[in-house]
């Protein structure tokens, strides 16, 4: 029981994180999201391998990197869902900068939606018929949406299918959550590395050239960036998958608030509307897991002999 409720401290704190983080992007906003995205990279790099090297797991890491290139399919996997994960980045703090956190609240509600459904596809998974409800009630949400913008809200399943795309192959690769994320950050790195080579020398670079503060707030988002990762990383290991599932709501329901009554976003009724179908697919959704759960055990302590 102590161990699970650690596990939900630590998963609900990165979550209130994550939530908050439109916050530290709106700070920023005088960056260039492109300029904030390299700076994620490079220093999240720098402050994990740093972590590595202080636990002295440093040969974890080599064996770690070994392992990886023996299976190609794995490297390769990983570095995709490198990419994939640093997109993610990168249209999230997009959005927030250009007054789309409403938006971006709705992706990362569409997100466990859409990584059961990769689930089905690629991991031959099965749905319950109140799970298959939920995808018809979130389907009818977006639908809503997109009727009433007049165009599909792009923003939103980029975001959702980024995130639930990179889950799904991070799923298949098995490696320690603070070494991964180095090894992450370590295949964006170069690429970052020289664009922001170019940025400085085309001058165009905010670093070094704002205030003390700005440049305090850049190297800062490698924490920004690995903080809430590895709080998720060591609460999932400690918490029931349902339950990881259920807290990961707390995220986009803060950027909701954040966005309609922190920043002034419009949010009318056919938005309420929309919302309501896609929160209705998720209560339904998860109570169902929940209920999967409960009733599998209580058909294990059934079949316990006496």
């Amino acid at each position: 029981m102590q161990m699970e409720k650690s596990g939900v401290l630590w998963a609900g704190g990165s979550y209130i994180i994550w939530g908050f983080m439109p916050i530290y992007w709106k700070i920023l906003e005088h960056v260039t999201s492109v300029e904030i995205l390299l700076s994620r990279v490079v220093w999240a790099f720098i402050l994990t391998l740093l972590l590595v090297l202080l636990m002295r797991h440093g040969r974890y890491l080599k064996e770690d990197l070994q392992t990886l290139w023996r299976s190609q399919r794995n490297f390769w996997g990983l570095f995709c869902a490198s990419a994939l994960v640093s997109t993610n980045w990168f249209m999230y703090i997009w959005a927030v900068n250009h007054g789309y956190i409403v938006q971006t609240s709705l992706g990362y509600y569409m997100n466990p939606l859409i990584s059961v459904l990769l689930g089905v596809i690629f991991l031959k998974e099965k749905l319950s018929g109140a799970q298959k409800i939920a995808f018809l009630l979130a389907a009818t949400g977006v639908t809503i949406l997109t009727l009433s913008y007049g165009v599909f809200p792009w923003l939103a399943f980029v975001l959702a299918a980024t995130f639930a795309v990179y889950g799904l192959l991070k799923k298949q690769i098995k490696l320690d959550a603070l070494r991964g994320m180095t090894i992450e950050t370590l295949f964006i790195t170069p690429f970052a590395l020289m664009y922001y080579i170019w940025l400085f020398v085309d001058g165009r670079a905010v670093f070094f050239h704002a205030d003390v503060k700005t440049d305090i707030l850049l190297i800062l988002t490698g924490v920004a960036t690995a903080l809430p990762l590895v709080m998720y990383a060591k609460g999932v290991q400690r918490i029931p998958l349902y339950m990881a599932g259920f807290l990961q709501y707390i995220a986009p329901t803060i950027m909701l608030f954040l966005g309609v009554i922190v920043y002034h976003e419009t949010f009318g009724k056919i938005d309420l509307l929309s919302f309501s179908f896609i929160w209705s697919a998720l209560l339904l959704f998860t109570a169902s897991k929940v209920l999967e759960v409960l009733k599998a055990k209580k058909n294990n302590l059934s079949e316990e002999p006496i």
